[in-house]
């Protein structure tokens, strides 16, 4: 199933996705005339910084793996990248994670200033859900598959995966763990809801996005939560391992802050071993989807050879 298709790479075509995906956050913002110029100015820093641009890349995988033209879930790409986004800025804070440095530039509220950068996080969550239906909309127009019912569906996932009970939850658990500590279930706790929950809601857009049918969801979202976790492992084990240049932020500030990770609750040699059982699981809920998924088993393979 896995392997490059037309003698394209996987690198090659995360290439394309990613410079897709600049120009539609590009045009996203730009046609949005009435915002202020300096929240607008501070929305365009954070979010057009250089990334990996992960989520939506799988919103526009999901799209493909179901058989349909990726550049159906443009829409959905858009929208995840905003939520991160504003994810980002808002554990960025002096009163959340107290960062400075994020892909490698300074951090929204060290660039402007905290009451923008809370704005700019706000602005962008809102805006998320209004690319989102508008791109929903565009497609029911064309397509009678995305009846109401379908596109209410999509933005109740993207409002659940965003909220109290998945992102700002799995936050706030996480704030807390430092406090409080914990073991190796309420850290899952928190990684399926700080980070695996918006990837699996990415892959699921994306599906929904492509006309996907309810196994090809399930199928994706099983994917979704076990790439999650094994994300989340090993970016415990870079904080470890690697450096601030390569990471463009930060290092070993995990450990200090006394928060919990994979690597302090299960040592750096078991913790890669569970990242590549997670990747092994990711692989095999792909399996029905034949070569339209190659791109997603060889992004799993690459979590674990990534360096930032």
């Amino acid at each position: 199933m896995s392997g490059p298709v037309a003698n394209v790479s996987l690198n090659e075509l995360m290439a394309e996705m990613r410079a897709e995906v600049d120009v539609a956050l590009e045009q996203a913002l730009a046609s949005r005339k009435a915002i202020p110029t300096r929240l607008a100015d501070a929305m365009r820093y954070s979010l057009l910084a250089p990334g990996k641009r992960l989520r939506p890349l799988l919103a526009l995988l999901g799209a493909q793996a179901v058989g349909s033209d990726r550049h159906q879930a443009i829409h959905a790409a858009v929208a995840v990248e905003m939520i991160h986004t504003y994810s980002l800025i808002h554990d960025d804070l002096p009163a959340m994670d107290d960062d400075d440095l994020r892909r490698g530039r300074p951090t929204c509220h060290v660039q402007f200033d905290e009451a923008t950068a809370i704005l700019a996080g706000d602005a962008l969550l809102a805006l998320a859900f209004e690319v989102l239906a508008e791109g929903l909309t565009h497609l029911s127009h064309s397509n009678g598959y995305f009846t109401p019912a379908v596109v209410a569906d999509a933005l109740r996932r993207l409002a659940q995966a965003a909220g109290p009970e998945a992102l700002v939850g799995g936050q706030a658990l996480d704030l807390l763990a430092e406090k409080e500590g914990g073991d190796l279930e309420k850290l899952q706790t928190i990684h399926r809801g700080k980070t695996g929950a918006m990837i699996r809601v990415s892959l699921e857009l994306g599906g929904i996005s492509g006309g996907g049918t309810s196994l090809q969801l399930d199928s994706l979202q099983q994917y979704g939560n076990s790439l999650g976790l094994a994300f989340q492992v090993v970016d415990d084990l870079l904080d470890v391992e690697s450096t601030a240049d390569a990471m463009g932020k930060r290092t070993g500030k995990d450990s200090s802050r006394g928060k919990l990770t994979y690597p302090g609750l299960l040592g750096v040699d078991a913790s890669w071993e569970k990242a590549r059982g997670l990747v092994r699981q990711a692989e095999q809920a792909l399996e029905g989807f034949g070569n339209a998924a190659w791109p997603l088993v060889e992004l799993a393979r690459y979590v674990l050879s990534r360096k930032n």
